[in-house]
C-alpha cells in the first residue's frame, strides 16, 4: 500500500482523525481538572471565576509549570484524598533527585512528578465522568497505564458466592473478553489471586505461573499485576494490569499508584449490578431483614452479622445484628445478651487460635463462602475458657454476613457414621430376642430384603424359605452351628426377594448368652454381595476370553514366522557369478510380535545381470509378511522383462497400491552387471547402500524417490556406480542401526566406522556387522552385500 494510492490516503486520513480525537479528549480532561481547580480558588479565595482563573495562570507561570500541572496541585491540597499521597510519594523520590541532581535533572524530575499526577487526576476524572465500568476501564487504560507501559486492563467485580465477572476491559479483544465475561466460583486465576491476597499480587510473567487469565494468548509471557479493589472493609473486585514484557520490580510509587487506582475501581463498583448472561443465573442479594429470617428458618444455631466501621470508614468489628431461636450460647448466656453486641465483644476469643474472625471478615471482603468441621470455640465465663467443637458456616448475603455454627454431638455422630457406614457397605443390621419373639431391623435390612419398613421381619427359622432351594444346605449349617452349638457362625447365599430379584448375601450372627448359659438373642448383619459376585463372574469369564486371545496371538506369531523363514531363510545358497562375491543376511526379530516386512532378493536373470534388492514393509504381523511376500515375488516376476530398476520400482509402486490393500514400504533396487562392472540402482524411500573401498567408506550419493504405494503413480530416478576390484557394496534396513535415542544420521555414521576395516571375507563381514549392530529397537534386519573380484 503506497501513500499516493487511495487506501493509503485512506489510512493516512484515518490516523490523522484519530490523533485529533485523541487530543480534543486530552484536551477536554485537562479543561475539566483546570476548572475544577477554579471553583477551589473561587471557594478559598471569595473571588470571581474570571478573577480565579487569572490567579491560576499568575501562581503557575511563577511556579514554572503549566496550568493544568498546577491545577492538579490545588486539587491535591484540597482533597487530600489516596491520589494525593500518591503524588505526595513521586514528589518525595523527585527530592532526592533535585538533591543530586543540577540543574536540568531537578526540572526533569518535577516534570516527571507533576505528569504523574496529571495522569492520576485525569484518570480520575474521566472514571467519575464515564456511565459504566467498561468506560472507567478505557479512562484508566489511556490516562494512567499507558504511561506506565502496560498494554491491557480488566475490572473484575466480585459477586457474593466469590465469583468474578468482568465488568470492564480495554486492550483486549472483543472475543477474548466474551470468554471471559464469568469465572465460576472456585477457579483459580490471576484475578482470584489478587481477590485473596490484600497486598496484592505482582507476577513478573504470566507464562512462569501457569495461570489462566483473559488475554493469555495475546500476551503469554508479559507481567501481570492483580490488586484487589475495596472500601470499608469489603472487597468489591479486583483490578488487573497487564504488560506486554515481563515486568520488572516496581519503585513504591508505582506501586502505590496502581492501588490509588484500585481504590478508584472500588467506588465504582460498589453500584455495579451484574448482567443476567448465558451460563450465569441471576441472584437475589436478601438485605439484614430477609436474611434474619431465613436464620430463624434453620435448626442449627445462626448469627447474622452486619459490618461495623469506625470514624475513617474502615472494618472494625461485627455486630451481631441478630440471634436466631437455635441459638445456643458456647458460655450459657440469654440470647438477648448476645443480640446488638459487637463480635469481639460477646466473643473475644474469635481473634485466637480459632480464627473466627479472620475467617467472618474474609468473606465479607472477598464473599467467597467458607466451611470447616471440628473448630474449636472458645468463650469467656467469668474469666475461664471454655471450649467446645463444631462446624462452621460463613457466607455473605448483600451487605450482611450469615453465621452458623453447629455445636458437635459425639453420640449423634457416631450413630451418623454408623448409619453412612452401612449404607456404603450395603449392610443391614438386625436383632433377634428368642424369649420373647420381638426382631428389630434397620432400615437397609428392609431394603435387601424388599420388604416396605411396616412388615414384619422374618425370623432366622424362617430364613430357608426366602432363599433359593439349593442353599437350604449351608443354610440349614449356619442355624445349627448358631442356635445349637451356640458359637458364632456365617454364611452366604442367594436371597429371592417378593418381586422376584435375586440378591447374593453373606450373613453373620452371634449369640448373645445369659449368665446360665441360656441363648437369650441372637445378633447380626446381611451385606449384600451381588456387586462382588458378579464382579468374580466377570473376572473369570475376562481371564478366559484373555487366555484364549493370548493363544490365538501366540499361534498367529508363529504362523507369521513360519511364513517369513519360509520365505526368507536367514541364509541362502551362493550365486555363481565370476568376478563376484554375493552373500545375504536375515535376523529376524526377537520379539515374536514385532515379525515385520523386512524382506531381500538376490538372484542372477536370464539377461546375465543379477538382481539385488532389498525392502521394509510398514507395521508388523501377518499382514506385513504377507504383504512382503507379494512384493518380493512381483519384484522378481517384473525384474525378467529386463526393465532398469526405475521402472521396476514404479511398476511395484503400482502393486503396493492398488494389489496389496494399499500398504506402504520402502526399497532399493539394483542391477549389476559382471562384465562392465557397473550397478544401476534406484531407491523408494530406503537408505541409499553403502560402499566400501579401501580405507574410504560412505554411502552411494541419494536419489530421488517416494515411499511405494503412497501413491498411485510415481516416478524413481536411476543412478550408475562404476565398481573396481576389492570393492565392497552394502544394502540393508533399517533395523541394522536403527536406535531410539539417536537420529538416523547418526545411527548411519556409527554404521560407516563398523564397515570400513573390511576382513578377508564378505560373510565375515555380513557376520561382524550384525554382530556388532547398536541397534535397539529388536526390529527384523536384512542385509545384502557384494564385493567384486
Amino acid at each position: 500500500m503506497t501513500p499516493l494510492s487511495p487506501v493509503g490516503r485512506l489510512a493516512a486520513t484515518v490516523d490523522r482523525l484519530s490523533r485529533e480525537v485523541r487530543a480534543a479528549q486530552a484536551e477536554a480532561e485537562g479543561r475539566a481538572l483546570v476548572e475544577l481547580a477554579k471553583g477551589i480558588l473561587v471557594a478559598r479565595l471569595g473571588c470571581g471565576p474570571a478573577q480565579a482563573a487569572r490567579q491560576l495562570a499568575e501562581l503557575a507561570e511563577q511556579s514554572r509549570v503549566t496550568p493544568l500541572e498546577f491545577a492538579v496541585d490545588v486539587i491535591n491540597q484540597a482533597a487530600r484524598d489516596r491520589v494525593s499521597e500518591v503524588t505526595d510519594a513521586f514528589l518525595a523520590a523527585t527530592t532526592a533527585v533535585r538533591s543530586a541532581d543540577a540543574g536540568d535533572g531537578a526540572d526533569a524530575g518535577e516534570a516527571g512528578a507533576g505528569s504523574a499526577a496529571v495522569r492520576l487526576r485525569a484518570a480520575e476524572s474521566g472514571a467519575l465522568a464515564a456511565d459504566d465500568t467498561q468506560a472507567v476501564a478505557d479512562a484508566l487504560l489511556e490516562q494512567a497505564l499507558r504511561p506506565l507501559g502496560a498494554a491491557a486492563v480488566a475490572i473484575w467485580a466480585a459477586g457474593y458466592d466469590g465469583s468474578l465477572t468482568l465488568a470492564g476491559s480495554a486492550g483486549f479483544s472483543a472475543a477474548e473478553a466474551t470468554r471471559w465475561h464469568y469465572v465460576p466460583p472456585d477457579v483459580t486465576t490471576v484475578a482470584r489471586c489478587g481477590l485473596t491476597e490484600r497486598a496484592g499480587q505482582w507476577f513478573t510473567s504470566l507464562g512462569e505461573t501457569g495461570l489462566p487469565s483473559v488475554g493469555r494468548h495475546q500476551y503469554p509471557d508479559g507481567g501481570r499485576v492483580a490488586v484487589p479493589a475495596g472500601t470499608g472493609g469489603r472487597i468489591h473486585g479486583v483490578l488487573e494490569i497487564v504488560w506486554p514484557v515481563p515486568l520488572a520490580p516496581q519503585p513504591p510509587q508505582v506501586v502505590r499508584q496502581v492501588e490509588a487506582l484500585a481504590e478508584l475501581c472500588a467506588h465504582t463498583l460498589e453500584s455495579y449490578v451484574p448482567p443476567h448472561g448465558a451460563g450465569q443465573e441471576p441472584r437475589i442479594m436478601p438485605d439484614a431483614v430477609e436474611l434474619m429470617d431465613l436464620a430463624d428458618g434453620l435448626y442449627d444455631p445462626a448469627l447474622v452479622l452486619v459490618p461495623h466501621l469506625d470514624a475513617a470508614g474502615h472494618l472494625a468489628d461485627f455486630r451481631i445484628q441478630h440471634v436466631n431461636k437455635s441459638f445456643l450460647d458456647p458460655a450459657g448466656r440469654p440470647r438477648a445478651v448476645v443480640g446488638g453486641a459487637l463480635l469481639l465483644e460477646a466473643y473475644p476469643m474469635a481473634a485466637g487460635d480459632s480464627e473466627l474472625f479472620q475467617n467472618v471478615e474474609r468473606v465479607y471482603a472477598t464473599g467467597e463462602p467458607f466451611r470447616a468441621r471440628r473448630i474449636n470455640l472458645t468463650a469467656l465465663v467469668d474469666q475461664v475458657p471454655l471450649s467446645a467443637v463444631a462446624d462452621i458456616s460463613i457466607s455473605r448475603h448483600g451487605n450482611a454476613v450469615l453465621l452458623i455454627w453447629r455445636i458437635e454431638d459425639e453420640t449423634a455422630r457416631l450413630a451418623s457414621l454408623l448409619q453412612h457406614a452401612q449404607r456404603l457397605g450395603r449392610i443391614g443390621g438386625f436383632e433377634e430376642n428368642l424369649l420373647t419373639g420381638e426382631i428389630t431391623w434397620n432400615g437397609q435390612l428392609f431394603d435387601l430384603y424388599g420388604r416396605p419398613q411396616t412388615s414384619t421381619p422374618v425370623p432366622l427359622e424362617e430364613l430357608t424359605s426366602h432363599a433359593h432351594p439349593d442353599d437350604a444346605v449351608t443354610i440349614g449349617r449356619f442355624l445349627r452351628t448358631l442356635l445349637h452349638h451356640r458359637r458364632p457362625a456365617s454364611a452366604a447365599f442367594r436371597l429371592q426377594r417378593p418381586d422376584g430379584v435375586t440378591r447374593h448375601v453373606r450373613l453373620v450372627a452371634e449369640p448373645v448368652l445369659d449368665t446360665d448359659d441360656r441363648l437369650l438373642v441372637v445378633r447380626g448383619a446381611y451385606q449384600d454381595i451381588s456387586a462382588q459376585h458378579w464382579t468374580e463372574v466377570a473376572l473369570a469369564a475376562t481371564r478366559d476370553q484373555l487366555a484364549h486371545t493370548e493363544q490365538q496371538a501366540i499361534e498367529r506369531a508363529r504362523l507369521t514366522l513360519q511364513l517369513q523363514h519360509a520365505i526368507m531363510p536367514p541364509a541362502q545358497a551362493p550365486l555363481r557369478v565370476p568376478d563376484l562375491q554375493v552373500a545375504v543376511r536375515y535376523r529376524p526379530a526377537e520379539t515374536e510380535q514385532l515379525v515385520g516386512g523386512d524382506w531381500y532378493d538376490a538372484v542372477r536373470l536370464p539377461n546375465g545381470l543379477v538382481l539385488l534388492c532389498v525392502g521394509d514393509v510398514s507395521g508388523h504381523g501377518i499382514e506385513a509378511a504377507t504383504s512382503m511376500v507379494v512384493l518380493r515375488n512381483a519384484l522378481r516376476g517384473l525384474a525378467v522383462t529386463g526393465a532398469g530398476p526405475g521402472q521396476l520400482l514404479s511398476w511395484l509402486n503400482i502393486v503396493a497400491h492398488h494389489l496389496t490393500g494399499g500398504v506402504t514400504a520402502t526399497a532399493v533396487c539394483g542391477l549389476y552387471d559382471p562384465a562392465r562392472r557397473t550397478l544401476r540402482w534406484a531407491r523408494a524411500g530406503h537408505l541409499p547402500p553403502v560402499l566400501v573401498r579401501g580405507a574410504q567408506t560412505g554411502p552411494l550419493p541419494l536419489v530421488k524417490g517416494m515411499l511405494l504405494g503412497a501413491v498411485a503413480e510415481a516416478s524413481y530416478e536411476e543412478d550408475e556406480v562404476q565398481l573396481a576390484a576389492e570393492d565392497t557394496l552394502l544394502m540393508y534396513t533399517d533395523g541394522l542401526i536403527e536406535r531410539r535415542d539417536r537420529s538416523v544420521e547418526e545411527a548411519l555414521a556409527q554404521l560407516l566406522s563398523t564397515v570400513r576395516p573390511a576382513p578377508d571375507s564378505l560373510d565375515q563381514h555380513l557376520d561382524r556387522l550384525l554382530t556388532y549392530s547398536r541397534s535397539d529397537t529388536d526390529d527384523d534386519t536384512c542385509l545384502v552385500g557384494i564385493r567384486v573380484g
